[in-house]
């Protein structure tokens, strides 16, 4: 089983955030997006409302990202940056329908308006449940690098790593031997590693 949970994003991620690359940008928008779609679904927007926000979000990262601090080591974690910003888009997005109300009425709107009042209260709490995040994250970036080996390096990896099978029965199953076997767990997770540095 993988015990590395991401904490934070890669510093030199961030440096190529930060020079503008375009590989850098799809990645962390790749890494994250997912999360902020998450949070806002789960504060009650609707999937298109949710598409928008995202991208909304992104837009605020990428007009901050030069002032941000924390990810070269300095200041607070990239994700708390985020839900940060999240939060705060989330909020004017109920703020605009407030003023805007759509002409729908009944019971599910009442319903759905006392579930928009609630989420927002719950907004004024910390990042939601980090735990979850965190799975989240590691399995996107688990994802984004699976491409970088082959099917049978990959197959190791995760029958030993995700799976939790013995490396003897994978070698067998695979006809590897078990230090192939080894070696492919630890080609992917020094991959891992550097893709997302505690």
């Amino acid at each position: 089983m993988i015990s590395h949970e991401p904490n934070s994003t890669s510093i030199s991620l961030f440096r190529r955030v930060r020079r503008l690359e375009v590989d850098a940008w799809e990645r962390l928008t790749s890494l994250y997006g997912p999360i902020v779609y998450s949070w806002s679904r789960r504060a009650g927007l609707q999937d298109n409302d949710a598409a928008d926000l995202v991208q909304d979000v992104f837009w605020q990262v990428f007009q901050g990202i030069a002032e941000f601090r924390g990810g070269d080591g300095n200041g607070g974690s990239f994700r708390g940056w985020l839900w940060t910003i999240s939060r705060n888009q989330i909020r004017l997005n109920f703020r605009k329908r407030r003023q805007n109300p759509q002409a729908i009425g009944g019971t599910d709107a009442q319903i759905r308006f006392a579930g928009h009042v609630d989420a927002l209260q719950e907004l004024d709490e910390h990042e939601p449940d980090t735990a979850i995040t965190d799975r989240r994250l590691l399995h996107r970036t688990l994802e984004l690098i699976k491409g970088d080996f082959n099917e049978v390096t990959w197959q190791a990896f995760s029958r030993v790593c995700l799976q939790e099978h013995a490396v003897r029965d994978v070698a067998d199953e695979l006809g590897l031997t078990e230090n192939s076997v080894r070696q492919a767990k630890f080609r992917v997770l020094r991959r891992l590693r550097e893709e997302m540095q505690e």
